[in-house]
């Protein structure tokens, strides 16, 4: 007696939908994260006011986000549908060609992302640096205290 068991999840299936989806966009994605990076190089460049270039800054952070989130759509699409409930399936697709081209791909992404968000988006001052004591920060407070030559 034989009995008829699916070979995927129903979840991993519409999981795989969705993500195919996603990577159909993956070209006009890139082309948005490549205007984003233009304008924030731009605006760098022009030497625009702090506020504007964290706002242009903001925008690349958002873009290289969506890119990533789009990456790795493309990448679990990319593995086939029994990668989402197989961990071997996942580890055996990753080591095609494909698969390795779409790892580097986010791999690449990821590097991107986390190197401009800790080098590229300016701070910005706080409106609140009135002298008020009840809006110092403890960062204010020791600045106070070596210019006072404590």
């Amino acid at each position: 007696m034989a009995f008829f068991r699916p070979r995927v999840s129903r979840e991993a299936e519409v999981r795989y939908h969705a993500d195919l989806a996603t990577r159909a966009n993956f070209d006009h994605v890139l082309d948005r994260l490549s205007a984003a990076q233009r304008r924030f190089q731009e605006a760098k460049a022009a030497g625009v006011a702090l506020p504007e270039l964290r706002e242009a800054a903001l925008g690349l952070d958002a873009a290289l986000t969506e890119a990533l989130r789009a990456a790795e759509a493309g990448q679990r699409a990319t593995y086939g549908v029994k990668s989402y409930d197989s961990r071997i399936a996942r580890r055996k697709a990753r080591a095609t060609p494909d698969g390795a081209l779409w790892t580097d791909e986010v791999n690449r992404l990821r590097t991107l992302r986390e190197a401009h968000r800790l080098s590229d988006i300016p701070r910005v001052p706080r409106a609140g640096k009135t002298g008020d004591p009840a809006r110092l920060t403890p960062r204010d407070v020791r600045k106070g205290l070596a210019s006072a030559g404590r």
